[in-house]
């Protein structure tokens, strides 16, 4: 049965979702290209590999900022002209990564955490459009699923491209030029179907700056929002702490390389599968009801995980996975929350204001966790500490849908 308008005996939603599940794939890939190349590049330009720390930090600093300007960016330009500009500079950010310029590579990161800072805010205005009939939850979710399949097409097309393109020394460079190929095939075609309205530059007047200031006290004015934001930011930390440290974790346990990368990856794919699956719970449960379930879950596995070291192999490998599902799950319904929190025309707007919040977690997560791990030398007792952050997230939760159940 369908869920919204019908068209061609399809509901409306089916081709603006398609759509922005692969912009997202495309721009998941483009900001971790170079992560899955590292050795590579690092060995080419005469650096340590570890330096690819830095890109990331650099992209997910700029995303903050762009985050937060985010309202007055989309109701300047309109959602489908960001969209097809953002892809356009994912294709000529990544021509220039292929450079091997340091400067121009600095570009491309920083170009890189501005369009990934406003990839969300305006395909959810998009969606937020498009998704009528109460299934928003499902929607966002199933957009959400980019995220890990960029992910893994980062990880395996492009260091297989760099081995098989010819050039001594050079296959990263042609690989990330084919990569290149992505974005640029989805902006011809983002442009083909997309309507643009006028340019509103009423919208732009004043500081965006300030703008931003006023969305964040309005945030700040809304209890629903507060909770968003929090929300965001722990769950965003918390998925980035199991995301980096779940490998390290079995290596240290003695598990091998190979076999620790293999339930990772099976980690990821159960975060894509529990992204549709939340949704779907939370188009039926409702937003913060499910986001309390999750960090339930979440604060119970990282919980256990305290005994990681006294686990049987197949013990260990079933808690990550299930903790893959609830830990990478939780930001389809986060997103249609946020467009739900929205006054009217202010999705972009209000989904920008909250993900400056969950870019912030990103970057402070796995330093408090690194931090705490110099401290205790654990790798058990830190995912077992922080696994107050579910708990925390629970808490709110579900306060906020007694809340919203009241009134």
């Amino acid at each position: 049965m369908s869920s919204g308008p019908e068209r061609a005996g399809r509901p409306e939603w089916i081709g603006p979702l398609a759509m922005m599940t692969l912009v997202q794939i495309a721009a998941t890939m483009s900001v971790l290209a170079l992560t899955s190349l590292a050795p590579e590049v690092a060995g080419s330009l005469g650096i340590g590999a570890h330096a690819i720390g830095y890109q990331i930090s650099l992209i997910y600093f700029a995303g903050v900022f762009a985050s937060a300007i985010a309202g007055s960016v989309v109701e300047t330009f309109h959602a489908e002209r960001v969209i097809v500009t953002e892809l356009g500079v994912f294709a000529a950010g990544l021509l220039l990564l292929a450079t091997g310029r340091p400067v121009l590579m600095v570009l491309a990161s920083a170009l890189f955490g501005i369009c990934y800072g406003l990839n969300n805010p305006a395909s959810s205005e998009i969606l937020h459009r498009a998704a009528r009939g109460g299934r928003h939850s499902l929607v966002f979710s199933i957009k959400q699923t980019g995220v890990p399949f960029g992910a893994v097409l980062a990880s395996t097309l492009l260091p297989m491209l760099a081995v098989a393109l010819p050039g001594t020394g050079a296959g990263w460079r042609h690989a990330l030029v084919a990569a290149a190929v992505v974005p640029l095939v989805l902006m011809v075609w983002a442009w083909s179907q997309f309507t643009f309205p006028p340019i509103r530059m009423a919208a732009w007047r004043g500081n965006p700056f300030a703008r931003a200031i006023r969305d964040q006290v309005e945030l700040y004015r809304n209890r629903r929002m507060r909770t968003l934001a929090l929300l965001g930011g722990l769950y965003s930390a918390l998925q980035l702490m199991v995301t980096a440290f779940a490998v390290v974790m079995m290596v240290e346990h003695g598990w091998p390389l190979v076999a620790a990368g293999i339930v990772a990856a099976c980690l990821q794919m159960a975060g894509a599968a529990g992204r549709i699956s939340w949704g779907l719970a939370a188009d039926r449960l409702g937003g913060f009801r499910t986001l309390g379930i999750i960090g339930v879950i979440a604060g119970l596995c990282m919980f256990l995980l305290g005994w990681a070291g006294a686990l049987p192999g197949w013990a260990l490998a079933v808690l990550l996975v299930v903790l893959g599902a609830v830990a990478t799950g939780w930001n389809g319904v986060f997103l249609a929350a946020a467009a739900r929190t929205a006054p009217s025309g202010k999705v972009g707007a209000n989904t920008g204001a909250l993900l400056v919040y969950t870019f912030i977690g990103v970057i402070i997560g796995p330093s408090a966790f690194a931090l705490i791990y110099d401290l205790t030398g654990s790798y058990d007792l830190c995912f077992m500490g922080f696994s107050c952050i579910g708990f925390a997230g629970a808490a709110m939760s579900f306060r906020q849908h007694a809340a919203q159940v009241r009134t």
